[in-house]
């Protein structure tokens, strides 16, 4: 099993400086042969203000925290962007930004009652370990509907990260797969540093990483990104290519998210999804997956 712990402040700090050219870093090329093209240990820590040694602890696992002035500082020699800022963040200080989460996630009785309004707009909770606790009819239609509906309330959940790399029925329906998947990556490794205890997250990742080799190559890059919107084209074996928004809802509280899926009104698009309603017939009445007693994992 792949160690998912191999995603700390040392790894992070690893794959930005040889992800970063001295020439992005504005530093002058030398004379000396660079075995990659990456800024040296050196450099990096002459440009953030550190010493080598206290940075190569880091790098190295020697030291699991920095403080916030080193961090910020790392992060403007690094180039990083607001969310690879944040993430190295997270990863700088664990012990105080995380908790132990090794239990199944519950979905609140009131999001069910939210599901249940919204008909009309294919609709899905997942939780930080991408498992799927719930989806409306036309959510269920739209993203899974070779899965049985009342999959999210069995034992072992679907999962999006794994429908995505392993289950060849759900990756066809994403025209843009590569950028879906990068996504979904980034979001694994964001919920990984924020809970890093989390036995049944680690377990998730290690097997897709022994069953998939495209996905323990895009978590060996480290992706970070944050964006609560797309635009998604999908292939969908009912209506054909539609072309939806998806608007992320996060439940704070409960480390969940609401997907929801839409179209602009009077498109192609909005026919397409107004198709797939009409192709469930009665059974878009009851619209939320049955509420029952969780089932322990």
């Amino acid at each position: 099993m792949a160690n998912t712990r191999a995603n700390d402040l040392g790894g992070f700090l690893r794959s930005r400086r040889e992800r970063l050219t001295p020439e992005e870093a504005g530093i002058e090329p030398g004379v000396t042969y660079r075995r990659v093209p990456g800024l040296r240990r050196e450099e990096l820590a002459e440009l953030a203000g550190v010493s080598v040694g206290y940075y190569t602890r880091l790098e190295q696992g020697g030291s699991d925290s920095a403080s916030a002035a080193v961090i910020d500082a790392l992060a403007a020699a690094l180039r990083l962007d607001s969310a690879e800022h944040e993430h190295l963040r997270i990863l700088a200080v664990p012990r105080r930004l995380t908790r132990s989460r090794s239990r199944s996630s519950k979905l609140r009785p009131s999001v069910r009652e939210l599901l249940a309004v919204i008909p009309g707009v294919p609709a899905i909770v997942i939780d930080h370990r991408a498992d799927i606790l719930a989806w409306n009819r036309l959510g269920h239609a739209l993203l899974a509907g070779h899965v049985d509906f009342d999959a999210p309330d069995t034992r072992i959940r679907p999962n999006i990260a794994r429908m995505l790399f392993l289950d060849p029925h759900h990756r066809a329906l994403y025209c843009d797969w590569h950028a879906k998947a990068q996504v979904t990556v980034a979001a694994l490794h964001q919920a990984v540093a924020r809970h890093p205890a989390d036995h049944m997250l680690e377990q998730i990742v290690g097997q897709l990483a022994v069953d998939s080799p495209e996905f323990a190559r895009m978590w060996a890059r480290r992706p970070v990104q944050t964006c609560s919107y797309y635009v998604r084209e999908l292939d969908h074996p009912v209506v054909g290519r539609v072309t939806l928004a998806n608007e992320t809802v996060t439940l704070t509280d409960d480390d969940q998210q609401i997907g929801l899926f839409y179209a602009r009104p009077g498109t192609s698009d909005a026919d397409a999804l107004t198709l797939l309603t009409q192709s469930l017939g009665p059974s878009l009445a009851p619209a939320i997956t049955p509420s029952r007693k969780e089932n322990p994992r």
